[in-house]
């Protein structure tokens, strides 16, 4: 069993799932897989403050503790969609790659080593 890089952003990541979609749901999301769009969605509903949820989003892109389909890699450059605009609060997130820009709804997540949650 590996341990995670940031236990505890892993355990705030998990909590805000389960606080979205109940413990079963939540749990089967983690083994098959969620879009960023469901993460955001997810964090965003809990009870963290906006800027942490996007940390968070964040850290499951570019931490090694999520598996990312596709794979990010090489130049890219993650955009922020604001609400309203002008405004800090973050509503979504893109990547933009040399190849185009992967909107949140495709790209998907996985839990690197679900033995340990």
């Amino acid at each position: 069993m590996q341990s995670f890089k940031d236990p505890n952003a892993v355990a705030s990541i998990v909590d805000a799932l389960r606080h979205a979609h109940g413990d079963a749901v939540a749990r089967l999301m983690l083994i098959k897989g969620f879009t960023l769009a469901d993460l955001i969605d997810s964090l965003l509903r809990s009870p963290i403050k906006n800027r942490e949820a996007i940390k968070l989003a964040n850290h499951a892109l570019g931490s090694g503790d999520f598996l990312t389909e596709p794979q990010i890699g090489g130049p890219s450059h993650i955009s922020y969609t604001y609400d309203p605009p002008g405004s800090l609060h973050v509503v979504d997130i893109a990547i933009d790659t040399p190849h185009g820009t992967i909107p949140s709804v495709d790209i998907r997540l996985w839990l690197r080593d679900m033995d340990a949650v």
